[in-house]
């Protein structure tokens, strides 16, 4: 019997469930599903950074005029762009010349690679979910630039997205702490009140609030009965969610889950986007290579590069609880 080309069985099965991989990911992830459904999961085609325009001034030349008064015209520098790191990972599917001695047959080779692309899918999974709450700095700086970046626990210093919010200060998030609210008979219910009421603007406002488990726990055990509402959009894809005014406040704790101890995030997603490259989101890295040349296996790549961005850091918002 003749056995199959295995690279390219490899290579054309990475491929045609490519995009399948790429949107199991995304529902893997809260975060990642209400991005999609905003249209913010959004491909970038090159460059050496990914940039997001932003608005960080008002037009000075805007205001108020009679009759024939001058108009200013001006240029007026409003416009900038916050500036991200494409950041890369890869899983390998490796095939054993054993193993291919074992499914010397075509279906039995692809049903292999289906368990091995299953495990690589999941692996990736893993490792994106993990770095939505990164702060960009973990393997060396090559992790995703995640909320831990974009949301810190101290706001004013440091720089993200290329900008300093010590020098500017529209760029900072907000914190606020449980523990300036224990007064209160429901403490992290108040402590979403006030954090949600400084990032309202307008029609603006928190959309999706993942919480830990711990924070998660204790909000539930403040809710009273009747105030429990299950979103069976989310709900219905595997992610426990109740609604604060009309955000959906979800688990991202537990087993796998990367949100960090005794934290909530409470977001504008509108401001977020995941942005992969178009032509490097779950794919094979090189579809013709074999990798593994002083080895008797076959290895394919399974790559991803792009990064989490922001283009509103100033509406986004986290909560800890520093209680004992």
């Amino acid at each position: 019997m003749a056995f199959p080309n295995v690279t390219d069985i490899v290579a054309t099965t990475i491929q045609n469930r490519s995009r399948k991989i790429a949107d199991n990911v995304t529902k893997n992830n809260a975060l990642l599903m209400r991005l999609n459904e905003r249209g913010n999961v959004r491909p970038f085609g090159g460059g050496n950074v990914i940039l997001e325009e932003l608005s960080f001034a008002e037009n000075a030349n805007a205001g108020w005029y009679s009759g024939y008064d001058l108009l200013p015209v001006a240029a007026q520098d409003v416009i900038s762009a916050a500036e991200y790191s494409i950041k890369q990972l890869a899983c390998p599917v490796v095939i054993s010349g054993l193993e291919q001695l074992q499914n010397a047959g075509r279906e039995q080779m692809i049903d292999l690679l289906e368990s091995r692309i299953a495990v690589a899918e999941s692996t990736m999974a893993n490792n994106v979910a993990t770095g939505l709450y990164a702060d960009g700095t973990g393997s060396g700086g090559k992790e995703l630039t995640g909320l831990d970046a974009a949301v810190p626990l101290d706001p004013t210093t440091g720089t993200y997205g290329g900008i300093n919010r010590a020098t500017w200060t529209f760029w900072r998030s907000t914190i606020t702490d449980v523990l300036t609210h224990t007064a209160a008979t429901n403490p992290i219910r108040s402590t979403l009140n006030d954090s949600w009421s400084d990032l309202v603007r307008g029609s603006d406002r928190p959309d999706l609030i993942p919480m830990d488990s711990v924070m998660w726990e204790n909000y539930i055990t403040e809710l009273q009965a009747q105030q429990r509402f299950t979103d069976p959009a989310t709900g219905s894809l595997g992610f426990p969610t109740i609604k604060y005014m009309d955000a959906d406040v979800v688990l991202d704790g537990g087993i796998g889950g990367a949100c960090p101890a005794k934290t909530a995030f409470l977001l504008n997603t509108k401001y977020i986007r995941m942005r992969p490259h178009r032509d490097r989101d779950m794919v094979p890295l090189a579809p013709n290579r074999r990798y593994a040349i002083n080895q008797d296996a076959e290895v394919q790549i399974l790559a991803w590069a792009g990064n989490l961005t922001t283009s509103g850091a100033q509406f986004q918002g986290r909560i800890k609880d520093t209680r004992s």
